[in-house]
């Protein structure tokens, strides 16, 4: 008997349905226990730390750099100032495909590979994340215009207007100002952290020069701004602001009108110019000479222009005043016949005949006199109105090369003057232990000859001269130079000399080598006040025993420098210069009428007549910045 067929079994298929409620039930108020578990964790548990987080993508602290302090001379003529300037920036982080980008941006605004270079070597450098890289600055209104309208294609670029450097006087005072450029992860790194903070945003640094010694003073205190930004970095509102504490103006001591004078006078000629007032160490002018554009460092200087300066071989950016080394020749004699004076060597009344030559006993070799016939009898104070280098020889000699090193470090010579200058040459006041650390070989008489007259090992830089002749217009009190009123740390003692006249006896001397029968005779025509000098004049390469010197044969380079130090008024000086002119031959007839112009500019007023300034800082205020009309003014 067959069973009946059955076609729905319905409560097979109740049991079914009821299983799967309960499994689709259990799974959603499962998930749903998950959702609000993880609601919990996010809204509740994880509240503080995510509201942190959209704060930081919504709300962003930016640094807001500080302007840079305003350097002025000592009657308020701007030196260095600040003006805006357009530059085009990106924030890598927004930017996406950065190749893209720089090819887009390349077609709107000219960047040579000079450019893309520098964006290179800053963007991989060490820097704070978000913080723009610099593409190209001092961009024109038209690139302005371009880059505006095509601003929504392009992620991460933004146009910021920050002051920056500028030099109205160009290479009149590029050595001695120095200049500020980029600061890098070099800088950074040799912060202290606190210092670091108060860099952040900060996109220039002192580099050289006054602008590097007084980085502190002239940088200010860094500021912030909290702002609120969109999706694509737009700045929508700024919620609070702390504004930036600007730097310190700086007045210098330097002088315009001296310095213009000083770099005028030199002409086309290599060379430098150090000016002192001795009574307060103030340096007046400070010239080294070819100079160079700062304002081309400040933003990045091109391959081109960088190479330009490299090559050059006058090397303008060679700092002659602070870090050229040359032999001072007869421009010491006064600081030397000091130190016979006092060691006891020689007296006033003390005189030797003079042949043309020096010659040791047993001795064949002749050390010859610039006058080749000799002097005759010459005392001390002809020997300094004539610069007779016999005498010299013998006063030298006797003296020792131990006591001409410990006298002439007292006039600074072979050491730190201290001004407020970094990277100062020492130049070499050589002595036995110098030599024999230096070269391996022991002290001869010959050594000690040579350095009498200010020539075989011994070098001294121009600021070094001048400060030496500050020295000895004062009398034996020391000077020691600045800038902007703060000096390196040095210690030297005032030359107290056994007979106090001497100083007044060796000015007297210097006087008359300005006199009818002296060498710089040249420098003192027409003039309106007494000056005391020293001319010198120093080989650049060695003349043989029986050789003739012949300027008209050698090569322009191989020439004699020119050098002369001076000061005045003689009977209460104002003002020391020393000048030297690279291959310039004869200090009397070359650097002398230089030395003579720089200080007139001094002690002249606009009618010509003598009119000695005041120490600075005498007058009743200091003047205010005053802006000038710079056109054409840049040499």
């Amino acid at each position: 008997m067959r069973k009946p067929l059955t076609l729905k079994d319905h409560h097979h298929e109740q049991r079914i349905f009821s299983v799967r409620l309960v499994v689709s039930v259990f799974l959603v108020l499962l998930l749903t226990g998950v959702l609000l578990a993880r609601m919990f964790w996010l809204q509740i548990i994880e509240h503080s730390r995510y509201t942190t987080l959209s704060d930081n993508n919504r709300v962003q602290t930016r640094a807001i750099s500080p302007p840079r302090g305003l350097i002025t001379d000592r009657d308020g003529v701007i030196l260095a100032d600040n003006r805006p300037d357009f530059s085009l920036e990106v924030v890598i982080e927004q930017a996406g495909d950065l190749e893209a980008l720089l090819a887009e941006l390349g077609k709107l605004v000219e960047l040579d590979a000079g450019d893309l270079e520098r964006f290179d070597k800053r963007r991989t450098a060490a820097r704070r994340p978000w913080e723009p890289v610099p593409v190209r600055g001092r961009l024109t209104e038209e690139e302005i215009a371009r880059l505006a309208v095509n601003q929504f294609r392009l992620p991460g670029v933004r146009i910021s207007a920050d002051p920056i450097r500028h030099y109205p006087h160009g290479i009149l005072f590029s050595h001695v100002l120095g200049y500020v450029n980029r600061i890098n992860a070099q800088d950074l790194d040799a912060m202290t952290l606190e210092q670091q903070r108060n860099y952040a945003g900060t996109h220039f640094y002192g580099r050289t020069g006054i602008e590097r010694f007084y980085e502190d003073r002239l940088h200010g205190e860094v500021g912030y701004r909290q702002v609120e930004t969109n999706a694509r970095g737009r700045i929508l509102r700024v919620l609070e602001e702390q504004p930036p504490v600007p730097g310190k103006d700086l007045r210098l001591r330097l002088s315009m009108r001296v310095q213009k004078a000083a770099y005028e006078a030199l002409g086309e000629r290599r060379g430098a110019v150090v000016a002192i007032d001795p009574r307060d160490g103030s340096v007046l002018a400070f010239v080294s000479r070819p100079g160079f554009n700062p304002n081309l460092f400040v933003t990045g200087i091109s391959h081109n222009d960088y190479s330009a300066y490299r090559n050059d071989h006058d090397n303008p950016l060679f700092n002659r005043a602070l870090q050229g080394r040359y032999p001072p020749g007869s421009t010491v004699k006064p600081m030397l016949g000091i130190a016979g004076l006092d060691a006891g060597v020689t007296n006033w009344q003390r005189s030797i005949f003079d042949p043309g030559y020096y010659q040791l006993e047993n001795d064949p070799h002749r050390y010859r006199d610039w006058k080749r016939w000799g002097h005759g009898r010459v005392d001390l104070h002809l020997a300094v109105v004539q610069s007779c280098d016999t005498y010299f020889y013998d006063m030298g000699f006797k003296l020792g090369i131990d006591r001409m090193h410990r006298y002439m470090n007292l006039f600074s010579l072979g050491l730190h003057t201290g001004i407020d200058l970094f990277n100062e040459s020492t130049g070499i006041m050589p002595s036995k232990q110098w030599k024999k650390a230096a070269r391996g070989r022991p002290w001869f008489h010959g050594d000690t000859i040579n350095t009498s007259i200010g020539q075989g090992f011994m070098l001294a830089t121009p600021l070094q001269l001048a400060t030496a002749t500050a020295i000895t217009a004062n009398h034996g009190k020391q000077v020691i130079p600045t800038l902007g009123g703060e000096r390196q740390p040095v210690e030297r003692d005032t030359i107290v000399l056994n007979d106090e006249s001497n100083w007044q006896k060796m000015t007297d001397a210097m006087v008359d080598v300005t006199g009818a029968r002296g060498t710089a005779r040249i420098m003192a025509v027409d003039a309106k006040y007494r000056m005391a000098a020293k001319s010198g004049t120093a080989q650049v390469f060695s003349v043989g025993q029986d050789e003739t010197y012949n300027e008209d044969e050698l090569a322009e380079r191989m020439l004699d420098h020119a050098l002369m130090v001076s000061y005045a008024p003689a009977d209460k000086p104002a003002i020391a210069v020393a000048v030297l002119v690279e291959n310039g031959r004869h200090g009397g007839s070359t650097a002398g009428p230089v030395a003579r112009q720089v200080m007139d500019a001094w002690l002249l007023n606009e009618q010509g007549e003598l009119d000695v300034p005041e120490v600075f800082g005498d007058s009743a205020s200091a003047p205010e910045p005053t802006l000038t009309d710079n056109s054409g003014d840049t040499p």
